[in-house]
C-alpha cells in the first residue's frame, strides 16, 4: 500500500533526523572545544617544540614521540607529511613511526569526544593504549631497522615568528583543522544515526561472532584498509556498543581504523621502507586486539554509551554546539565550492606540477614548505582543487622538485617537455 509505505518512509526519516540531531548534540561541544585547545597548542607553543628531541635512535626519543603525537587532532591524512617534516629535520625512524602510530588514534577532541559519548575510563584507557602501541611500534623499528644517514638539509630550524592572537587560532582551528575532517565528521555522524535507527537494542548481544577474539578480528579486517577518522569514528563506535557489540571490539575499531589506511601503507612503503612498513601493521594489529581483550578483562562496558545516542530533553550548550558546527560546516563547504567555480587568481608561474595526494589543508601546506625550503624557489601555490602546484623562481630543476615533493609524502609528475 503506498499510504503505508510513506508513512514508513516518513517515521524512517524523522527517527533518522532526531537520531543525527542527537549525536551532533553530544558531538559538538567537546569537539569544538578541543579544536579551540588545538590552536591554542599551534599559535602559542614554539614552532620547533615537537621537533627538539627525536633525533637520536633510543627509547627517550620514541618515548617524545608517542607523548608528542597524543595530544595533537591529526588524523591520517594530516600525519603522513607532518610525520615526514619530523623525519626530514632529523627525527629517527623509530620516533617517526611511533608519532604516526600514536597520533591519528588521539587527539585533544578526540579525547574529549570519547569522554562525551563513552566515558572518562575508555577515553583514558584508549590514549594510554595509543601511546603505549606507538611506544613499542618505535622500539621494535629502532631495533630491527639499520638507521639511515640523514640528508645534510634535513637538520633545519623549525623556528619562526608566530602570529599571536585569537584570530590566528580561530583560523587554525576552523581553516586547519576543522576543514580537513569535517567530511569525516558528518560521515560518521550520519553512519551513527542510520546504525541508531537501523540495528535493533542488543542486537550484536545476539551474535556469538561478535564477542571475543573473533569478533575483534572481524572488526580489524574491516579497519585496516579503511580511512576512520579518529573523532568522527567515537559516535560510530558508541552506536555499536548501545546495540550491544563488545566495547573491546569498538575499542579496536578506534585505535585500528584511525592508524591505518590503504594510503597510510603506500606512504610508509615509500617513505621508510617495507621492513618498517611491516613493523607498523604488526604493531597495530596485534596491540590493538590485546588492548580490546584487555578493556574487556578490566573495564565494564561504557554504560552510557547507549543513553548518550539515545538521550532525550533539551541541551542548550549542546545544541548551540550542534548550530555552531554545521555553520562552520556550511562556510568551509561554500569555501570549497567557490574556490572549485571561480577562476584561482594566482602570481605568473614559472613551472606547474601535478601532485597527488593532496586531501586537506595540511596537505596543501606540507607541499608549500618542503617547495620554499629550497633556495631556487620564490614561491610554491599549491592548489588543493587542481590538485597541482604553481612555482616561482629562479632555475627551477624539475626533477629535483618532484624529489621534494615526493619526499614529503605525496606523488607528483613533472610537466612534459
Amino acid at each position: 500500500m503506498p499510504g503505508t509505505a510513506e508513512r514508513g518512509e516518513v517515521m524512517f526519516l524523522d527517527a533518522f533526523l532526531t537520531a543525527f540531531w542527537q549525536v551532533m548534540v553530544e558531538l559538538s561541544p567537546s569537539l569544538l572545544l578541543g579544536l579551540l585547545i588545538a590552536g591554542l597548542m599551534h599559535v602559542y607553543l614554539p614552532a620547533g617544540f615537537v621537533h627538539r628531541g627525536l633525533s637520536r635512535p633510543d627509547l627517550r626519543s620514541v618515548a617524545r614521540a608517542s607523548l608528542v603525537g597524543v595530544p595533537l587532532p591529526l588524523c591520517s591524512c594530516g600525519v603522513i607529511p607532518t610525520a615526514l617534516g619530523l623525519r626530514q629535520e632529523g627525527a629517527s625512524k623509530g620516533a617517526t613511526t611511533a608519532f604516526m602510530i600514536s597520533t591519528p588514534q588521539t587527539g585533544v577532541d578526540s579525547i574529549l569526544v570519547s569522554a562525551a559519548f563513552l566515558g572518562w575510563p575508555f577515553a583514558i584507557f584508549k590514549l594510554v593504549a595509543a601511546f603505549v602501541t606507538g611506544l613499542i611500534g618505535g622500539a621494535l623499528v629502532n631495533r630491527f631497522t639499520e638507521p639511515e644517514p640523514l640528508a645534510a638539509e634535513a637538520a633545519l630550524s623549525a623556528e619562526q615568528r608566530r602570529e599571536r592572537g585569537l584570530v590566528p587560532v580561530l583560523r587554525y582551528a576552523v581553516l586547519d583543522l576543522l576543514s580537513a575532517i569535517d567530511a569525516w565528521i558528518l560521515a560518521g555522524v550520519i553512519i551513527a544515526a542510520l546504525l541508531t535507527v537501523l540495528l535493533p537494542a542488543d542486537y550484536f548481544a545476539s551474535q556469538s561472532w561478535a564477542r571475543g577474539s573473533l569478533g575483534m578480528l572481524v572488526v580489524l579486517a574491516i579497519s585496516l584498509p579503511l580511512y576512520v577518522c579518529t573523532t568522527g569514528s567515537v559516535p560510530i563506535a558508541a552506536s555499536l556498543i548501545a546495540a550491544g557489540l563488545p566495547a573491546g571490539s569498538a575499542l579496536v575499531f578506534l585505535m585500528a581504523g584511525p592508524a591505518t589506511n590503504v594510503a597510510t601503507f603506500g606512504a610508509v612503503y615509500r617513505t621508510l621502507g617495507r621492513s618498517v612498513l611491516l613493523i607498523y601493521l604488526g604493531t597495530v594489529v596485534v596491540m590493538s586486539v590485546l588492548f580490546g581483550l584487555l578493556f574487556d578483562r578490566l573495564i565494564e562496558a561504557p554504560a552510557g554509551a547507549a543513553a548518550h545516542v539515545h538521550a532525550a530533553g533539551v541541551d542548550w550548550l549542546g545544541s548551540l554546539g550542534a548550530l555552531v558546527l554545521i555553520a562552520l560546516m556550511l562556510y568551509l563547504s561554500y569555501r570549497r565550492l567557490k574556490a572549485r567555480f571561480s577562476p584561482m587568481i594566482v602570481p605568473e608561474a614559472d613551472l606547474v606540477i601535478q601532485v597527488q595526494g593532496m586531501s586537506c589543508q595540511h596537505c596543501v601546506s606540507s607541499v608549500k614548505t618542503a617547495l620554499e625550503r629550497l633556495d631556487s624557489v620564490e614561491e610554491a601555490v599549491p592548489d588543493l582543487g587542481a590538485g597541482l602546484v604553481r612555482i616561482r623562481g629562479k632555475r627551477l630543476d624539475a626533477s629535483r622538485l618532484v624529489a621534494v615533493i615526493e619526499q614529503a609524502g605525496f606523488q607528483a609528475q613533472a610537466p612534459s617537455s
